[in-house]
């Protein structure tokens, strides 16, 4: 029997219960994809995590509730954190990952951890009558990446109070909807987002680094600079460093640990 041990962590945060929470299983051989997906489901958080030694790095695979996605930054920083803090890994190591999106790395960061992740910009795109009805506003801006749709929004406000309709939101081609806006004045961040992915169970994720990838181009255009920083306005909220690097992005934020348990009832059964 393949168990293994799987943690909570609560990513770009610093705090306990804040920022996104992620499941992190760890064995040492693969679990098959249906029981992954079974796993991903009985925790109900936004991502599952799936970490295997594979020789010099580790391959990583992310599911949500209802179906595995090709790239997730926040879990991939609860796994740096889990790698490093169970001491699977040196803290002056790099956590090497291989993905559904190619080789992704992550190192510690004085401050945090940051991850090295491809950019997702979006090419604009018009906004379906379906996503207009659910959001309950005209965008200012609407573009699309291989992911997502992007909608910028005329303030940080609209961004916070926004209530779509989820069930029309799901019906949308796109893994899920980004809505972003600048950040008011004296906030100490630059851009506000939040993120919501109805269709694979999660009506609003907490944190989302994947949606990073594509927020970092867009607002390092807008802004023109190529460090920000980044608030996602959820009910849990959670801020992050970026860094526009052309072809990649770096996604820079922490982590906290809050459960620690093992994997059983024979999971590890391929």
């Amino acid at each position: 029997m393949n168990n293994g041990t799987i943690h909570i962590i609560d990513a770009f945060t610093a705090e306990p219960f804040k920022g996104n929470p992620a499941a992190v299983c760890f064995t040492e051989k693969p679990l098959d994809d249906e029981r992954m997906q079974l796993i991903a489901a009985e925790m109900n958080l936004s991502e599952t995590a799936f970490l295997v030694p594979a020789g010099d790095h580790y391959s990583l695979r992310w599911f949500m509730p209802k179906a595995e996605v090709e790239l997730c930054g926040h879990a991939t920083l609860a796994a740096a954190h889990f790698l490093w803090e169970t001491g699977q890994l040196d803290g002056k190591e790099a956590a090497r990952f291989s993905t559904l999106s190619g080789m992704l790395t992550a190192v510690r960061d004085g401050k945090g951890i940051m991850l090295d992740f491809p950019s997702e910009p979006v090419t604009p795109d018009k906004a379906p009558d379906e996503l207009i009805e659910a959001l309950g506003l005209i965008p200012r801006f609407t573009g699309r990446n291989r992911m997502d749709y992007l909608i910028e929004v005329e303030s940080e406000r609209a961004v916070r109070e926004l209530k779509p309709d989820s069930a029309l939101l799901s019906a949308l081609t796109a893994r899920g909807v980004v809505v972003t806006a600048r950040a008011d004045a004296g906030t100490g961040y630059d851009f506000v987002s939040r993120a919501f992915y109805p269709a694979l169970g999660v009506p609003e994720d907490p944190v989302t680094g994947s949606a990073h990838c594509a927020l970092t181009p867009y607002w390092s255009k807008r802004l023109r600079r190529t460090e920000m920083t980044a608030y996602q306005a959820s009910s849990r909220g959670g801020f992050l460093r970026v860094i526009d690097a052309g072809e990649r992005v770096k996604l820079i934020g922490e982590a906290v640990t809050v459960l620690k348990g093992e994997l059983a009832l024979g999971a590890g059964r391929n």
